[in-house]
């Protein structure tokens, strides 16, 4: 009886959404920061670039979640193959189309901000941190570090 209660306990809602609220607690945490610092000040920096940084956890714990990229071994399997190509093919890079599109619109945000203002330069960092997803992504497809669990063998 006991073993059965901890096993619902486990698959729970906390169990299969703990680290996507603890990350979005923690990016909460730097934004609430950023607003009541100075960021001239290397702590101000700080929490503008951890904004960047958490925002970037947050999109790869949802976003891998979500979507599937086909031979990246961080993406979840495709349960259901479409057998229409566009459907197929939309499916099968869902994670780089999301990655795409709303690197666009933080790229056209950054573009529309003054990069020295104080929200300016967070945005460019999110921009920066969005590359740097979307290039893991792509290079996770073709590429492989010996030793490495996630690579391909």
């Amino acid at each position: 009886m006991r073993a059965r209660r901890a096993s619902k306990r486990n698959n729970g809602f906390w169990h299969e959404h703990g680290l996507s609220l603890v990350a979005a607690a923690i990016l909460a945490t730097w934004i609430a920061l950023y607003f009541i610092s100075d960021e001239k000040t290397h702590i101000g920096a700080f929490f503008g670039n951890a904004i960047a940084d958490w925002t970037g956890l947050l999109v790869m714990v949802l976003a891998t979640k979500c979507f599937y990229e086909q031979g990246s071994p961080e993406s979840k399997p495709d349960p259901h193959p479409a057998h229409q190509r566009v459907l197929r093919f939309l499916r099968q890079h869902s994670l780089t189309i999301f990655l795409i599109i709303t690197g666009i619109g933080w790229t056209t945000l950054f573009a529309k901000l003054d990069s020295e203002s104080k929200w300016g330069q967070v945005t460019g960092n999110i921009v920066s941190e969005w590359t740097q997803i979307l290039g893991i992504v792509l290079l996770t497809k073709g590429l492989l570090e010996t030793g490495s669990k996630e690579s391909k063998e």
